[in-house]
């Protein structure tokens, strides 16, 4: 199936001699979570793309090769020695029928770069691995690379102001020949993009002072500097020299952020030296345009990206040279079927009459890539897109529990906890992209089905656990019309209907779903709408139900409508298709913002110690600097109690009772990313006293990984804590817990600080079943081992 390009021609020209001089930095950000196609390249019939940012498989490069009308997957190659996070496939350059390929991540960030070879039969393997030898400390080395005959060039903008290491081949092994350092110790990030024609070699340093770009050639087995290019014109936040190409006696250098709308600079060599010789601009270029996020230099053409254009879509820009050497009009390429924010035109490379070009933001971040061919008729068309396709990824894991044994379930650490089932992303609805987030359960009172609720990036999953170890994907809630895709999702039940609410979602309001329409499942998922719409809020972070009162507490509301500051926006759900608002509760004195945000809470009618509030209905408020109690019996004239805080607080995130109202165990999630702790840290508090609450301890795990939710059942707390998976803690002595097992959901590096890995669990369901999400893993099914159930 081919994809159509749009082909736009200029009114005027392209090429403007004069500089302006006002510019900013463009608003556009991009989360990758694959990182497909963040580099391209195409040679020897061959297509490149990088995929350097898998969380769950070391970096990769796909090799695409055209049969007949289409480019299918040819290769997937990695390092020898590639591990998760290597960033392996960041930069590319290709000569002939070898690759170089940069991995600025490896060994915890010092970085390296690979040589691979192309057989006569067409496989390829891995021929060098570079050492750079340096007397000094190196980092990101493999941030930008070039490769030509006889030599190849490593990128290093991280070691001092920057630095290239230059390889020589001898005989089919390349040796290290010398090291260029920067020659400019105004500027930073010297090595940040590069390119070789043979005969010159330009280095971009696209630092915060302005940025240049600088020529060097070969003379008498030293490299030696010829020019420094630059434009008195650019302010330090122009970006300039972002992406770098030469080709011939014509260097380019972009600036993306010129002007606001993004420029490329043509410098020309001339008997004179190197000599500026115009600028190439978008001719309907707009503010926040990014036009120069990428850079292709073809035979008689410069092809220039614009991820931010097209309303976040992305666009190329081809500008043709004519005879005289004139840039006097330019096209324009979109590819059909975009959505904003797919960022077409993110990556940029040409070879005759191939090119190709990542669509770095498409599937959710996750990127893909489009391979455009040259016609009879000299348009541009692309034959297909294209992901990678790896064996590697996760696969389902049912029909037979996976006993712990020896410390592991399959791949996935554990101790005491056995992997009852697994379904991956792919299996539980969500397209390539999304990650999981929160989750909740729901027990038909009817059929006595157990359910999974479990929150997606762009709607919610159902999953029927009536055979945990068969579980089955019965249905599909988009999230609203009005809404944008988003990390933060979460769901709470009352009366046998879900409430769901997103932040940073635009217009979303609360979803309501009635659970038992699940019934009509018959083989084929079904595709749900919404009973009702709560629209008082548009984005929120949580929602918090009090099911022995039927009130429901949204918390963190943000984006428009009533956010009560953030913190407890009070809606009563005794009627479950008929949310009504019926107050608001914020402690000023609390949160970042000084509003009283609420990132979570939990709200119970009091049975505790503290006799004075016995009966009243108290919430618990997670509030990012301190807690907050509050008794809020009258909706309509809530009450402040107390607060609590610590002096080395990160976020203090969420927490949970435990089953006496004595002791609330409370999460930071930043702590230990802050340095503040070595290891994951809970905060117990002693709330014999709601009007003064105190800390009675600290308990340390032992790593380092961040703390997310946690519930308590039965004297066991039940952390999810990102990278190292699920915590099983008993508080039967609230002074001294202790860990008594776990189960790793992210095997795939050591354990740190992070967002990587589980989000939430629920351990509420009669049949002892524990369900966990993992970010870009999947679902869950899990159960502790007797031992820990009948301590």
């Amino acid at each position: 199936m081919k994809h159509a390009f749009l082909l736009l021609t200029t009114l005027g020209l392209a090429l403007i001699s004069q500089i302006s001089l006002a510019q900013t930095t463009h608003n556009g950000e991009i989360t990758q979570v694959q990182g497909f196609g963040e580099a391209v390249e195409v040679a020897n019939g061959n297509v490149f793309i990088g995929e350097p940012s898998n969380v769950q498989i070391p970096g990769a490069v796909y090799i695409f090769s055209k049969q007949e009308d289409e480019w299918t997957q040819k290769f997937a190659i990695k390092a020898e020695d590639g591990e998760v996070g290597d960033g392996f496939g960041s930069s590319l350059s290709a000569f002939g029928n070898l690759l170089m390929v940069g991995a600025p991540d490896k060994n915890d960030g010092v970085g390296g770069a690979y040589i691979f070879e192309e057989s006569e039969e067409g496989s390829w393997s891995q021929l060098a691995s570079l050492t750079v030898l340096s007397d000094s400390s190196l980092s990101s080395i493999g941030s930008s690379v070039a490769l030509a005959e006889g030599y190849a060039f490593v990128g290093i903008p991280s070691f001092g102001n920057g630095a290239i290491a230059v390889f020589k081949d001898v005989n089919g092994n390349y040796v290290q020949e010398s090291m260029i350092i920067n020659p400019d110790t105004s500027q930073t990030n010297f090595g940040y993009s590069l390119d070789y024609d043979g005969t010159n070699l330009v280095v971009g340093a696209p630092s915060r002072n302005a940025g240049a770009a600088y020529i060097f050639t070969l003379e008498n087995k030293e490299w030696i500097s010829k020019a420094t290019l630059s434009n008195s014109g650019l302010s330090e936040r122009s970006f300039f020299a972002g992406e770098v190409a030469v080709h011939g006696d014509m260097a380019f250098v972009t600036a993306q952020n010129q002007d606001k709308i993004g420029a490329v600079f043509i410098y020309k060599n001339t008997i004179n030296g190197w000599i500026s010789s115009g600028r190439l601009n978008p001719f309907d270029g707009t503010p926040w345009h990014t036009f120069g996020s990428s850079l292709g230099i073809g035979e008689h053409e410069v092809w220039v990206g614009a991820i931010n254009d097209n309303g976040g879509k992305g666009s190329i820009y081809r500008f043709v040279m004519n005879e005289d050497g004139s840039w006097d009009s330019s096209s324009k390429l979109n590819a059909t079927g975009e959505s904003a924010g797919d960022y077409f035109g993110g990556s940029l490379a040409i070879d005759g009459n191939t090119a190709v070009t990542g669509l770095i933001g498409a599937d959710y971040g996750a990127g893909t890539a489009a391979i455009l061919n040259l016609d009879d008729a000299g348009e541009w068309t692309s034959s297909n897109i294209v992901i990678g396709e790896n064996v590697e990824l996760l696969q389902p894991i049912t029909n037979g529990k996976v006993e712990c044994e020896g410390g592991a379930a399959n791949l996935f650490g554990c101790d005491k906890v056995n992997l009852i089932s697994f379904l991956p992303i792919s299996e539980v609805g969500a397209n390539r992209g999304v990650m999981l987030n929160d989750i909740w359960g729901w027990t038909d009172p009817e059929t006595g089905k157990e359910y999974a609720l479990v929150g997606r990036s762009e709607g919610t999953s159902f999953v029927d656990l009536s055979d945990p170890s068969n579980p089955i994907y019965v249905g599909n809630l988009p999230m609203t019309k009005e809404a944008r895709s988003n990390v933060w999702r979460d769901i709470k039940v009352f009366d046998n209907h879900a409430y769901i609410v997103a932040d940073n979602a635009g217009e979303h309001g609360m979803q309501v779903l009635d659970l038992t329409r699940l019934r009509a499942y018959e083989n084929e998922p079904l595709l749900l709408d919404e009973d009702a719409h709560y629209p008082n809020i548009h984005s929120a972070h949580n929602v918090v139900i009090n099911e022995e009162t039927g009130f429901a507490y949204i918390v963190g509301a943000s984006g428009g409508g009533m956010s009560c500051g953030g913190g407890l926006h009070m809606v009563d759900i005794n009627e479950p298709k008929n949310p009504t608002f019926a107050g608001c509760f914020a402690d000023p004195s609390t949160g970042r913002r000084g509003t009283g945000y609420s990132h979570d809470a939990q709200c119970v009618i009091y049975d505790g110690p503290d006799t004075e509030h016995t009966g009243k209905e108290i919430c618990i408020g997670a509030n990012e600097t301190a807690i907050s109690v509050a008794d809020v019996t009258d909706k309509s004239n809530p009450i402040a109690l107390s607060t609590g805080s610590y002096p080395d607080y990160g976020y203090v995130h969420q927490g949970w009772f435990d089953e006496t109202q004595t002791y609330f165990y409370q999460n930071d999630e930043l702590d230990e990313l802050n340095g503040t702790v070595e290891e994951t840290r809970t905060i117990v508090w002693d709330l014999t006293d709601l009007d003064d609450p105190q800390v009675l301890t600290q308990y340390f795990n032992d790593n380092a990984s961040s703390d997310h939710n946690l519930y308590i059942r039965d004297n066991l707390m039940y952390q999810s804590n990102y990278v190292s998976g699920l915590q099983v803690i008993d508080i039967s002595e609230p002074e001294n817990p202790q860990r008594v097992g776990f189960f790793d959901t992210f095997p795939f590096t050591k354990d740190a600080a992070g967002f990587s890995g589980t989000w939430s669990n629920y351990p509420y369901f009669n049949s002892g079943v524990v369900i966990m999400t993992s970010g870009f893993e999947g679902l869950f099914i899990l159960e502790t081992s007797p031992e820990l159930i009948n301590r």
